[in-house]
């Protein structure tokens, strides 16, 4: 081998690395952690200011680094440079007996030649306080999820476990459910009326604003009409008299653009724009940053390091877009500064925002490469990258008050003369808020007649706060200070996986299960649910890693009182039984009564008298879409051995019966060209592509060799 050896944790990133390298270097990866607490003990020594007792959780790993590192003259630790990646890298010193004060550690945020060399040019010791607060994290979590977990499965039942994160979350999803429970709705009334300055193709719709007493406009409370009486004044008021425009006031707006993402940043828009989970945003951005095998390229990472608080961005990284964004929309749509971004703090300003990495491979020109998830995210981080160092949108509003009687109505316009960002990065509307309401208006003049062409009045209630999703309780979690950027992703799946939440569409509901526990941890051990203490706990963390606090006084601060409430806890909680529900039907094998019970795939219906009866069925749901041979209902059911999904006419089994069952959703409305069946959507090596419906179709039978169009022979 080379004279010297680089060390990282991903064995797609050890690739990617070794192409910017001459053939002196030799890289190789850890696997990620090669040495960890173990896993069936607490592994802490608690009596000896909480000394980590690790162990080697890959040993085949350790002899091949031992016996590499024996052969190199220079050895590089390159691991991700965060708290996580320091750790990994003092790990790897401790492992081969290096000096962590060496310079032996090397970082850098992207991926390419340019970063790499530079990186290897300017080594740098291993950065001890980075390591003692990722230290300080992970035994913290250690004691409170292995001292908490057992009291749960002890006291409610086998298979639960709490944590430091995951528990205030569960908690930050119950207070909101139980919030949207105690809202009591209010009735008001909507008052409006579509007008017009001449014809009927000049009309907008004018909103009830105010009522004019002494010369002043007197808003209702919250913008909203609650009275009945008065709305039924107003409306009789309008609803055959014009309106006279008594004010209009035009001016110029702006628009800026959103910084580029940060870790949490895009989850949340992957979410709203891709639909994509947190779990598959972390999995495929971390592919991107590791490398994807680009056709021409080799193996090449496409985006700078994706765990990120901070929206710094390089000064190279700038003027690269500058000339992006010149070429591609012209001069005047580059900003004429330099955008400076505010961090939220300063915890990660060490590393930038997530952007692409390298600037020549554009999402077009690498899409034959990437698959279909790869491709939406780079699409998305590139445009939202260009948009951030883009102009200004320019807008041109106006503001039209319309007057009848003592009565006025407000209509709002705007109109984009200049795109500016708009152009790479456009808006959608939040699905949890309102429509914005503003609209092209035509030319009026104050004083101009508009005749009213019909008033409306709308009785509403209003609506109570939406449930948390993905994308909102991620954006929650960073305001609130919970977790940090590598932990969003992880601790919302493990509340789904255990049961304490569930996903009700893209809504995150509390579970029955995730009260109980909750509950009871709220009851016993209040600081662990506590939102405040949660991120007090992070802020302190923080502290360590810049020097300012000393882990094990932090550790001694919070474990002993911790550790009296578990013994306390554990002789006074009493156990709780948990009652199955029944579903008011009996078994069709033994009599008994069919209960729900939850399992590692979800609910399902079981015979009460299990294990003498092993009866099990799954619980229909009701699936999108309509029967494409009878038009009715369509039922998503999963097969008993593996849980895969197949569709059935809820009419199969009546009479008379209907006999569609596919694996495939059928795609509601569309024809085959070839047959005139209908269409499904069809799943292969993670795609999803339309494909007939029909098995005998000509179209069925075309095998292909590669699947890269997302179109294979029928699997």
């Amino acid at each position: 081998m080379g004279k010297n050896l680089v060390i990282v944790e991903s064995p797609a990133k050890a690739k990617t690395i070794e192409r910017y390298l001459g053939h002196d270097f030799k890289v190789t990866a850890t696997v990620g952690h090669f040495r960890d607490l173990p896993d069936k003990t607490l592994g802490v020594n608690v009596d000896n200011d909480f000394k980590p007792l690790y162990i080697d959780k890959n040993v085949k790993v350790k002899k091949e680094l031992i016996a590499l590192a024996g052969q190199a003259d220079v050895v590089y630790i390159a691991t991700d440079p965060d708290r996580e990646g320091e750790a990994i890298a003092w790990h790897v010193a401790k492992t081969l007996k290096i000096d962590p004060l060496s310079k032996c550690r090397v970082t850098f945020n992207e991926i390419t030649k340019k970063a790499v060399q530079a990186a290897i040019d300017n080594p740098r010791s291993i950065d001890m306080n980075l390591v003692d607060a990722q230290q300080a994290r992970r035994i913290l979590d250690r004691l409170v999820g292995y001292e908490l977990s057992p009291l749960l499965c002890k006291k409610i039942r086998t298979g639960l476990s709490a944590g430091r994160v995951q528990s205030v979350v569960t908690r930050m999803v119950m207070d909101k459910d139980a919030e949207i429970d105690a809202f009591i709705p209010e009735d008001y009334w909507n008052l409006s009326a579509e007008v017009t300055p001449g014809a009927k193709k000049d009309s907008f719709t004018v909103k009830y604003y105010g009522t004019m007493e002494d010369s002043d406009i007197v808003k209702p409370k919250d913008g909203r009409v609650s009275d009945e009486a008065l709305a039924g004044r107003i409306y009789e008021n309008i609803k055959e008299s014009d309106f006279t425009a008594v004010s209009v006031k035009k001016g110029n707006g702006a628009r800026k653009p959103a910084p580029p993402f940060t870790t949490s940043t895009m989850q949340q828009e992957a979410s709203r724009r891709l639909g994509f989970t947190t779990r598959v945003t972390t999995r495929v951005a971390q592919q991107l940053y590791e490398g994807v095998n680009i056709e021409g390229q080799g193996q090449t990472a496409l985006v700078t390091y994706i765990r990120t608080d901070s929206v710094r961005v390089s000064d190279e990284a700038v003027n690269a877009s500058r000339g992006l964004i010149k070429d591609k929309y012209g001069e005047n749509y580059v900003c004429p500064y330099k955008r400076h971004f505010k961090n939220r703090n300063s915890a990660q300003d060490a590393h930038e925002a997530i952007r692409p990495s390298h600037f020549e491979l554009n999402p077009e020109s690498v899409k034959s490469s990437l698959t279909s998830e790869q491709y939406k995210l780079y699409k998305l981080i590139w445009e939202r990258f260009l948009a951030s160092q883009m102009a200004d949108a320019v807008t041109n509003t106006v503001t039209i008050d319309a007057r009848c009687g003592d009565d006025v109505f407000r209509a709002t316009g705007e109109t984009v003369v200049f795109p500016g960002f708009l152009a790479a990065y456009g808006d959608i509307k939040d699905e949890n808020s309102a429509e914005s309401g503003k609209a092209i208006l035509p030319d009026i003049e104050e004083g101009q007649t508009l005749k009213n062409l019909g008033a409306k009045i709308e009785a509403k209630q209003t609506l109570p706060p939406a449930h948390y999703n993905e994308a909102s309780l991620i954006k929650a979690m960073e305001e609130f200070g919970i977790g940090r950027p590598s932990t969003y992703s992880k601790t919302i799946t493990t509340v789904l996986d255990r049961k304490y939440v569930e996903k009700e569409g893209k809504n995150l509901l509390i579970t029955d299960l995730g009260k109980l526990v909750t509950n009871m941890l709220e009851e016993n051990f209040n600081e662990i649910v506590d939102v405040s203490f949660t991120a007090g706990m992070e802020s302190k963390l923080d502290d360590v890693e810049v020097g300012q606090k000393d882990w094990v006084g932090l550790l001694k601060d919070f474990y002993p009182s911790f550790h009296q409430k578990i013994t306390t806890a554990d002789a006074n909680i009493k156990k709780v039984k948990i009652e199955d529900v029944k579903t008011g039907e009996l078994c069709p094998d033994c009599g008994g009564e069919l209960v729900i019970k939850d399992g590692r795939n979800g609910k399902f219906i079981a015979c009460s008298n299990y294990p003498d009866c092993k009866y099990t069925r799954n619980i229909e749901v009701q699936a999108k879409g309509k029967c494409p041979l009878c038009g009715s209902g369509l039922l998503e059911k999963k097969t008993i051995k593996n849980h895969r999904k197949f569709f059935v006419c809820d009419k199969k089994g009546s009479d008379p019966e209907c006999k569609f069952i596919s694996w495939d959703l059928p795609v509601e409305g569309r024809k085959c060209e070839t047959c005139g069946s209908y269409m499904v959507l069809h799943r292969f090596r993670g795609k999803m592509y339309p494909r007939c419906g029909n098995e005998d179709c000509p179209t069925r039978k075309i095998k292909k060799k590669s699947d890269k169009d997302g179109k294979a022979e029928d699997a």
